[in-house]
């Protein structure tokens, strides 16, 4: 065999993520796994049972419609349409996908080519940079900037135009975002869209946190003038219903740009969940009370974590949005994430995740370290009270 890389030169970069190695570190030393964001309850037990009932009767077992099953494709766009004044038409502008990830790496695949420029936000979700490289495009982060001020990330807008060049495809924007947990604003959004406009670009947005704004509420960008023909809107089931091994997500958009997510897409999962996204089509018509319970149950998850950490000594930034806080380690007389978050779980029994893996540029990111908040509270406080020891 001759001395060529295995691995594509494209992926070089990705090795195994940090959560599969931070969660096998977890289960090695037995610490609480604040790290990988998946509840550790499941969701409504009428949805389990929705899905049951889809398996027993026989609906999903054999290969779905492409799209997705039309029960599914008719609930998402009628979500969109109660929850945003949104209109989709379910036959040709909805589009089923094997989760949000699925989502994002067909949306890139489909629209950017080789040389393309894709912005994103920076810290951003791993599989972005990823999902580009397959692609063959260039991303460029707009990092968000730690505010003291407001314990808070914020987006300057300043620095978003001039990221921009004619090179430009698409704006790869998440909101809520993960993992600083920050929910970009009214003001914030009509000036990515008079930007996307003005430029003509795409927009790709990812809105799996829509559910778990927990400061404000969530605006989607194709709500906004000029934006419902050139975004292409992703979310998902997982984060919003506590079934995230069940990966469901969709994509909404123009028929046009449906059918390219759906041209790549097809040649990745081609279809998946079958009995679950008859479940998922229930869920969705949950009435709002959940949505309901479901913010005040994570807003008091989040105080209680948040007061654990701060009382442990680490910087703490308070998350509007999604069930993750980032901290500072610097108060703590640590600088590097990456090792603190390496040696926590022998030191507190407590497993995080760094934010460094979610930057380009490592050294701003080297401080940061993200703890999800989504479990029960008595791991939590448990988890709070492992930490108390750090400072001293």
């Amino acid at each position: 065999m001759n001395d060529r890389p295995l691995l594509n030169r494209r992926l070089a970069e990705f090795g195994t993520t940090v959560f599969a190695e931070m969660s096998a570190l977890a289960q090695a030393t037995g610490a609480i796994n604040l790290g990988q964001g998946f509840p550790d309850t499941d969701g409504p037990e009428e949805v389990r049972e929705a899905a049951v009932r889809a398996l027993r009767d026989g609906l999903g077992n054999q290969y779905p419609p492409g799209p997705g099953v039309p029960e599914l494709r008719h609930a998402i766009a009628e979500h969109q349409q109660h929850r945003y004044a949104l209109s989709y038409d379910p036959d040709t502008e909805v589009l089923v996908t094997a989760g949000a990830t699925e989502a994002i790496a067909a949306s890139l695949l489909a629209l950017v080519e080789p040389g393309d420029e894709v912005v994103a936000l920076e810290p951003y979700y791993d599989s972005y940079a990823a999902s580009i490289a397959l692609a063959g495009g260039t991303r460029v982060p707009v990092q968000l900037r730690p505010d003291a001020g407001t314990a808070t990330f914020r987006l300057d807008l300043d620095e978003l135009r001039d990221a921009v060049t004619p090179r430009t495809r698409l704006i790869l924007l998440n909101t809520p975002h993960n993992p600083t947990g920050t929910v970009l604003t009214r003001e914030e959004l009509a000036a990515v869209a008079e930007l996307a406009v003005e430029r003509d670009l795409l927009v790709v947005t990812d809105e799996v946190y829509e559910h778990l704004v927990l400061d404000g509420a969530h605006l989607p960008l194709a709500s906004f003038p000029g934006m419902r023909e050139r975004t292409v809107t992703i979310s998902s089931s997982g984060k919003t219903f506590s079934f995230t091994g069940w990966k469901v997500g969709w994509v909404t958009s123009t028929p046009a740009l449906v059918s390219a997510v759906r041209s790549a897409k097809q040649f990745l999962t081609f279809v998946s969940a079958g009995p679950f996204q008859y479940a998922i089509a229930e869920a969705l018509r949950l009435p709002d009370a959940y949505y309901d319970e479901l913010r005040d149950s994570l807003r008091a998850k989040r105080t209680l974590l948040t007061d654990g950490l701060t009382a442990a000594g680490f910087g703490v930034f308070r998350p509007s949005g999604t069930y993750f806080i980032t901290t500072d380690v610097r108060p703590l007389g640590h600088t590097d994430g990456i090792d603190f978050c390496r040696h926590l779980p022998a030191r507190a029994g407590v497993v995080a995740i760094p934010n460094a893996v979610f930057y380009d540029d490592k050294a701003a990111g080297s401080p940061f370290v993200r703890f999800a908040f989504c479990k029960k509270d008595e791991v939590l406080s448990e988890a709070a009270e492992r930490l108390a020891g750090l400072g001293g």
